[in-house]
């Protein structure tokens, strides 16, 4: 009889960084739909930000006809709304890119998601009445520091264009997962704004600004924009939505497997449409076959889980690879768009595991 107490195993955050504090999800172990806030990835600019939630008030101005303020609890009492969303680091799977480039090294852990309840942002919106010659929404978190680049202190801050600001689920939430937003996640409010890469969510709102003009903040212009060459801007369009993208859970790369039977699980989204198909190749792209999706979300905000069953009886190394497919026909490439800040990496994943 063996009385050694076996303690349970738990998955923890992956840290990449400190200062400030960059800790990745788990991705592999991660097998529910909601992500708990505990093994929700953390990205961050600069160090958490300094504010208390009792005397929290958040201004919107601007190109607006009437100048409002909002206490938290004012916005608890306008109608919400739940969204359960994917909320993706533009630079997850950083490392993946071939020739490197620098920047936080995410692998496939810059990414969550789970249930947001909030406002529409909309709703805020037309209680103050926008202008006709409003442009953009910007939008300003208490979180700021020194820029690298210039030397500059900036307060992390974006905008949005009109048409997505007032898309009823863009939302400025309160809670995640039934529960007041962590800290750590944006708490008191964070803006939501689901298949657009998660640079556009703005953590620990602070307040809002209609502009009759683009933005050109350094985190909208310099940093989140796509730039095609390694030294010229030439060609450069900002990061907006998610590409259509994959991620194999099991096996994990480099895996020892015995011959048999084996379940291949892992996620898809998109952000554009919903995921439409997801295709399995085991021999390194000479074949693929469609795997079975398990959850399907039509909004196209969250991810889909899928699965493939695999009998491998042959000794020996093998790639496997997840190809998903939108139903705006987009699919996974094989090579990524190669981009000097290593946003939106999106190839086909592969995993490489050995049969003893």
């Amino acid at each position: 009889m063996n009385n050694h107490f076996q303690p349970n195993a738990k998955p923890y955050l992956i840290t990449k960084s400190l200062h400030p504090e960059n800790q990745e999800s788990p991705i592999s172990f991660l097998d529910n739909d909601t992500i708990s806030s505990r093994l929700f990835y953390r990205r961050n600019h600069f160090s958490y930000p300094s504010l208390s939630s009792s005397s929290y008030w958040f201004p919107v101005s601007g190109h607006v006809k009437k100048p409002l303020f909002f206490s938290l609890q004012q916005l608890t009492y306008l109608p919400s709304k739940q969204v359960k969303a994917v909320l993706e680091c533009s630079g997850n799977k950083r490392s993946f890119f071939e020739p490197k480039v620098f920047g936080e090294q995410w692998e496939k852990g810059a990414m969550s998601q789970g249930i947001w309840k909030g406002v529409p942002l909309k709703n805020v919106l037309d209680l103050a009445g926008i202008k006709e010659s409003a442009l953009e929404v910007v939008v300003e978190g208490y979180d700021y520091g020194e820029r690298k680049d210039n030397n500059q202190l900036v307060s992390y801050t974006r905008s949005l264009p009109l048409e997505k600001a007032l898309h009823p689920d863009t939302i400025i939430a309160y809670e995640y997962n039934g529960k007041p937003i962590p800290f750590k996640h944006g708490f008191p409010l964070r803006l939501i704004v689901p298949q657009w890469y998660a640079m556009a969510s703005v953590k620990w709102l602070k307040q809002i600004i209609v502009t009759d003009s683009p933005f050109t903040g350094p985190f909208q212009t310099v940093d989140y924009v796509y730039y095609p060459y390694k030294e010229s801007n030439k060609e450069a369009v900002p990061v907006t939505n998610l590409h259509v993208n994959s991620t194999i859970q099991h096996p994990i790369d480099r895996d020892i497997l015995q011959t048999g039977a084996h379940t291949i699980r892992g996620i898809a989204w998109t952000g554009q449409g919903y995921i439409k198909k997801v295709e399995i190749s085991t021999d390194n792209g000479e074949s693929w076959n469609e795997a079975n999706i398990e959850t399907i979300d039509h909004t196209g905000y969250s991810w889909s889980t899928w699965y493939y069953h695999w009998r491998a009886e042959q000794k020996g190394e093998y790639t496997i690879m997840s190809r998903a497919t939108d139903s705006n026909k987009r699919v996974q490439p094989k090579k990524p768009f190669w981009n000097r800040k290593g946003y939106g990496y999106h190839a086909i994943d592969k995993v490489r595991v050995k049969l003893e």
